[in-house]
């Protein structure tokens, strides 16, 4: 179903291969990530009514109809996600979010009645809940993408409208076909959410390195002992990185995904598996992390910036 044109004021996106440079620091929320949330949101906000959101920057709201203060009054009724977007139903109107590159949900207690100052420091919008307390929507750093919808349908928000199968949902055979059909490599394969949803650049990287795949191997070149290497890394790697974030608060969930990274962000030391130097690999918009022994018979990669500017 797509977008109503007259709701929309543009229009989310986050590939990896269109989006913007990841804070190596910091990783991006990803499936695991946005499950968590929507599962502490799911014990801590559902049920409560939602007295009023404060919308602080304006540039992240997406839609216009229905409005914002259409959620004021309503019940929260569940929480959920779709690929990397989080979803709060408020009894039939739902909040959805992307949360982008520096975006994160943080849960606050009594939190100030007055209205935030627009336009101030890293925060997108303030949601207050019946009891007093609520969450805060913030955003790090100057390039924004935190994309905000109020819609009466998550299929209306045009990025999950264009959603592949959920990573953790995709059977075997369905992923053998959905590699065998894309051209093009694999680090590209897995971060694109019309082919497969809710991987991004830290968790494609721990996967490749776990079925000790290059992230350059065309997707479509895969022999039958790949794909499997393949799979049941997405599988293992995604269903570990969730259960150590299930239970935690939204204030640890970064530093526990930092915590149990192999690769991602981890250049220059050695990896835990053989003990070579994690290496990288940077383009123009975002970078990748791997393990020579571990992923491409020893051989370095080719830094593809660093090529560019050696022409």
């Amino acid at each position: 179903m797509q977008a109503r044109r007259s709701g929309f004021t543009r229009q989310e996106d986050s590939t990896w291969s269109r989006g913007r440079p990841e804070d190596d620091n910091d990783p991006m929320p990803e499936l695991p990530e946005v499950e968590a949330l929507a599962a502490f949101l799911q014990e801590n906000a559902v049920g409560h009514v939602l007295a009023r959101a404060d919308l602080a920057a304006v540039q992240a709201i997406k839609t216009f109809d229905p409005p914002l203060s259409a959620l004021a009054g309503l019940e929260i009724t569940g929480a959920g996600r779709h690929g990397k977007f989080l979803d709060l139903d408020v009894s039939g109107v739902h909040l959805v979010v992307h949360l982008a590159r520096a975006g994160w949900l943080h849960w606050r207690e009594n939190l100030p009645t007055a209205p935030p100052k627009p336009g101030k420091g890293p925060l997108a919008l303030r949601v207050h809940l019946d009891d007093g307390n609520g969450f805060d929507l913030t955003e790090q750093g100057t390039r924004k993408g935190l994309a905000i919808y109020v819609v009466r349908s998550p299929s209306e928000v045009p990025g999950i409208a264009r959603l592949g199968p959920d990573a953790l949902a995709v059977d075997r055979e369905d992923f053998a076909r959905l590699m065998a059909g894309r051209s093009g490599q694999l680090k590209g394969a897995l971060t694109d959410q019309t082919l497969i949803s809710g991987i991004g650049n830290a968790y494609s990287d721990e996967i490749l390195h776990a079925a000790r795949l290059s992230p350059f191997k065309g997707a479509d070149k895969l022999k039958d002992d790949e794909l499997v290497r393949l799979f049941d890394a997405m599988r293992t790697t995604l269903t570990d990185a969730l259960e150590r974030q299930r239970g935690q608060k939204a204030a640890t969930m970064k530093g526990e995904k930092r915590s149990g990274l192999q690769v991602h962000a981890r250049t220059g030391l050695p990896c835990p598996v053989c003990g070579d130097t994690v290496r990288e690999v940077s383009f123009a918009d975002t970078s990748l992390q791997y393990c020579p022994t571990c992923q491409t018979g020893g051989k370095p990669l080719a830094d593809r910036r660093m090529s560019k500017l050696l022409r």
